[in-house]
Order: C-alpha cells, then sequence, then structure tokens
C-alpha cells in the first residue's frame, strides 16, 4: 500500500505560491534600467577605447537575458500542476538561475581572453570618458541590486549576481578611468578587467553551487539524511527504514519518499499520521510519500535500523 502524506491542513496542494507583485516588479525595473544603460555604455566604451567600459557593457548585456529569463521563470513557475508536469513548473525558477550561470561563465572567458590581448598590445583609453560612464553605471547597478535584493528565490538570487558583479565591473572601470586620467597608464583597464572576471566567477561558482544539488534532487543541504531516517525508526511500531530519498522540489520545498517496515499492520494507519507530523514539524518536509512494509527488503537496498531509545523518548502517534 502506497500513501502520500502531507501535513494536516486540508487545503495542500502542489501548486507554487503566487510570486510577490513586488518582486516581479523589482525585476522588470532592473531589466529596463541595465537595458537603456547597456546601450550607452556600449557607444562610450567604443567611443573611449575602453575594455573595462566594454566588457562592463556586454556584461550588461547578459544581464538583461539573465532578467528576461528570470522574469520569464517566474512567469512559468505560477503553472499549475498538468498532467505532463505532475510536479508542477516551479522549478523553471531553478533551471533559469542554472542558466543564467553558464551565462556568466561565458562572459568571465570572454573578458580573460580580450584584457589578455590589451596587455600584449596596450590601446589608449580616454579616461575621462570612462570616469563619466563608469559613474552613471555605478548608480544605475546600485539601484538594480538594491530593488533585488529583496527577492527571496534562488531565481532572484541568480538575478542579483548578475547585477551585482555588474557593479563591481562598474567600479572597476571607474577606478581605471582615474589611474589613465592621473597617471596615464593604460594597462590599468585590462588589469581591473580580469579582477572583475575573477569577482564573476566566485560569485558563478556560488550559485552553481546552490543550483546544481537542486536539478540533481539532492538532499537539501540544511537536512542530515541520516537525522531524518533515525528520527522515522523512533515511531512506534517502526521496525527499519529503507528506500529512503530527500530530494528537492524548488529551492525552498523539500519532498521525501520511504518505505517503513513496520510490527503490525493494524498500527499503520496511526503510524502514518505520527510520521507525517514528525516530518512536517521537525524538517519541515511538508511533500511525503510512505510506503509501509511487512518484509525485510531485498539484499542490497540502504536500511537504516531501528535506534534504542528510552520510553520518554519515544514520539507519540497521536
Amino acid at each position: 500500500m502506497l500513501v502520500r502524506a502531507h501535513p494536516v491542513d486540508p487545503g495542500h496542494d502542489h501548486a507554487p505560491a503566487a510570486a510577490p507583485s513586488a518582486e516581479r516588479r523589482a525585476l522588470w525595473i532592473a531589466l529596463v534600467l541595465t537595458a537603456g544603460f547597456a546601450v550607452v555604455e556600449v557607444a562610450g566604451g567604443w567611443w573611449a577605447g575602453s575594455l573595462a567600459l566594454l566588457s562592463d557593457a556586454g556584461h550588461m548585456v547578459t544581464d538583461v537575458a539573465a532578467l528576461a529569463i528570470a522574469l520569464f521563470a517566474q512567469h512559468l513557475a505560477q503553472r499549475p500542476p498538468s498532467q505532463r508536469a505532475s510536479y508542477g513548473y516551479a522549478r523553471a525558477e531553478v533551471l533559469a538561475a542554472f542558466i543564467n550561470a553558464l551565462i556568466m561563465l561565458a562572459v568571465v572567458i570572454g573578458i580573460a581572453v580580450e584584457a589578455t590581448r590589451r596587455l600584449l598590445s596596450p590601446a589608449p583609453v580616454a579616461g575621462g570618458i570612462v570616469i563619466a560612464v563608469a559613474a552613471v553605471g555605478l548608480a544605475v547597478n546600485v539601484l538594480s541590486a538594491w530593488l533585488l535584493s529583496r527577492g527571496r528565490s534562488l531565481n532572484s538570487r541568480a538575478a542579483m549576481v548578475h547585477v551585482v558583479s555588474d557593479l563591481a565591473g562598474s567600479v572597476a572601470a571607474l577606478v581605471a578611468g582615474a589611474v589613465i586620467v592621473a597617471t596615464g597608464w593604460m594597462p590599468i583597464d585590462p588589469l581591473l578587467s580580469l579582477f572583475v572576471a575573477v569577482l564573476i566567477l566566485r560569485s558563478t561558482w556560488l550559485l552553481l553551487k546552490a543550483a546544481t544539488p537542486i536539478l540533481m534532487e539532492g538532499v537539501p543541504l540544511h537536512l542530515s539524511y541520516d537525522e531524518i531516517g533515525r528520527a522515522l525508526t523512533r515511531l512506534p511500531g517502526v521496525a527499519a527504514v529503507h528506500d529512503l530519498h530527500v530530494w528537492h522540489m524548488t529551492s525552498e520545498r523539500a519532498a521525501l519518499s520511504a518505505h517503513l517496515l513496520i510490527r503490525d499492520a493494524a498500527e499503520w494507519p496511526d503510524t502514518l499520521v505520527a510520521a507525517q507530523r514528525l516530518l512536517a514539524e521537525r524538517f519541515g518536509i511538508d511533500h511525503v510519500t510512505l510506503q509501509p512494509a511487512w518484509r525485510s527488503p531485498v539484499p542490497g537496498k540502504r536500511v537504516i535500523p531501528v535506534t534504542p531509545v528510552s520510553a520518554d523518548d519515544k514520539p507519540s502517534m497521536h
């Protein structure tokens, strides 16, 4: 008998909660600001001959794509479950974050290649123009970062990584312009571009590190597989736990399935309710599928045996 258990909430379903309108509005404003300034920065970078500005402009173009992907994924994530997508589409936001991280890696490679070429063959840069354009870009990125900082989803975090790394690019371009105006030392422009590339690479790595376990359906980092298994074995009537799986459904929601070896079939309804309450209240897992078993598991399965506990420590089924 396979039983899907949910917290005691008759209104529970699998449809994702509506995305906050404030988060959508922040993404739209950041998209418009970034797209508008990207055009300005491309023109300014070409006029000034600055790689720092052009690399930052190229990064801002990827920001526009990233924000557009984030908005589309957020819209898609609100669609209810269907016959072809029984879990719904909430993981679209995680997939968008992963795609954005890959785009960032391409940007880093492009900046590094061009910076190396500029170091080997320095080109003149109009420092004054660089300072003026970078200052405006810094203001735009600060505003966009502030708007996006209130978002909680991994998708918003991905967009935020783009904008913050672009903010670092504006600062680098500003410093490069100031050094060129003050000293005329041209290598500062590609050197600071490489510095920005390293910052972008670090942020991208953190984003990939967060998104990959979700796409791979790994155990959420804030949960312990063994601790969950031991907690289930402490339920009255449970002889062992096997085929335990814990994974991400979305960046903020976990799911669990397991086989519980029980001693008495008559106790299963109470055991199910106790397991449901335990997983919801202690671990925050609200999507649970449990199957009772009366026979020992097939050899080769990972079995979590019962952990001896005192009578006072055993959870109640009522």
